[in-house]
């Protein structure tokens, strides 16, 4: 079966996480309540003990006005997130190398997965909580994520399927994934670090 790769990579988007838009001042005061009092039980409970519910409660504001403005609990996560992912994503877009442009793709790609990992290591809990069932894939950081690794696998590797195995690659990366192997396989940072590196430097190479 012949299959046809794409030839070409969409260049790497500008950071996806904009200013909010303009508020009243009374929903921006009721957005601010809202943040605080999520960003105090998720710490307290951990963000998947948290019900919108709760939330609304905390916040001193109306159920309605909580699902109106963030959707669910993935999209107040995401919100919480914002600021967090935009330092991120500024560290491997502009930042210095290997991390940011200057380094050789594969050695881009590895510090890529270790910063990540070091970035759930920081708020892991809070990701986990953004990327609840489908929503890790609607959300702006995977697309900025998935096109980073689109670019530096199809340099390395001009003529591969850079799409399926940027995709694969990002798997590993999911906060869930990275969580089960953290508290049921046990596997310290360092083993998670150093099996990311083997996966690209052994799947991402010149062939």
């Amino acid at each position: 079966m012949s299959v046809t790769f794409p030839t070409q990579v969409d260049p790497l988007p500008v950071i996806q996480l904009g200013d909010a838009p303009q508020e009243r001042a009374d929903a921006a005061r009721n957005r601010e309540k809202v943040l605080a009092a999520a960003e105090k039980l998720f710490s307290e409970h951990g963000a998947s003990c948290v019900s919108m519910d709760a939330v609304a409660a905390e916040a001193g504001v109306g159920k309605g006005t909580l699902f109106r403005r963030f959707g669910d609990r993935a999209g107040l996560a995401q919100s919480l997130l914002t600021e967090r992912e935009r330092r991120f994503q500024e560290r491997f877009i502009r930042g210095p190398a290997p991390l940011g442009p200057g380094a050789p793709p594969v050695e881009r790609l590895v510090a890529f997965g270790v910063a990540l990992l070091e970035h759930h290591a920081a708020h892991g809990d809070l990701i986990a909580a953004a990327e609840e069932g489908e929503a890790r894939y609607r959300s702006p950081p995977f697309g900025v994520y998935r096109t980073h690794l689109q670019v530096l696998v199809h340099e390395a590797l001009p003529d591969s399927d850079y799409e399926y195995i940027s995709d694969v690659l990002l798997a590993t990366l999911a906060a869930r994934h990275i969580g089960y192997l953290r508290r049921v396989r046990e596997m310290p940072d360092d083993r998670i670090a150093s099996g990311w590196e083997e996966l690209c430097r052994r799947l991402v190479s010149d062939r």
